[in-house]
């Protein structure tokens, strides 16, 4: 079975962070990261789609970072 995720945060090093951190964990890249301009709080926004296969079956109440 294969899991999805969106991963989002402001366009700063955290962003990288975050998106390390799942692919330490075995979430691959899915697509291209994807940036916006966040115009009510002026910053940049960054998005990463990511992915995993896992055993078992999708339940909706599964956390998905515990993946």
């Amino acid at each position: 079975m294969k899991l999805y995720r969106l991963l989002t945060e402001d366009d700063t090093s955290a962003f990288c962070h975050k998106v390390s951190l799942v692919l330490s964990k075995g979430w691959e890249l899915y697509g291209d990261p994807q940036y916006a301009f966040d115009g009510a709080r002026g910053v940049m926004r960054c998005a990463q789609a990511v992915t995993k296969e896992i055993d078992g079956d999708y339940h909706p109440d599964m956390k998905l970072g515990e993946q």
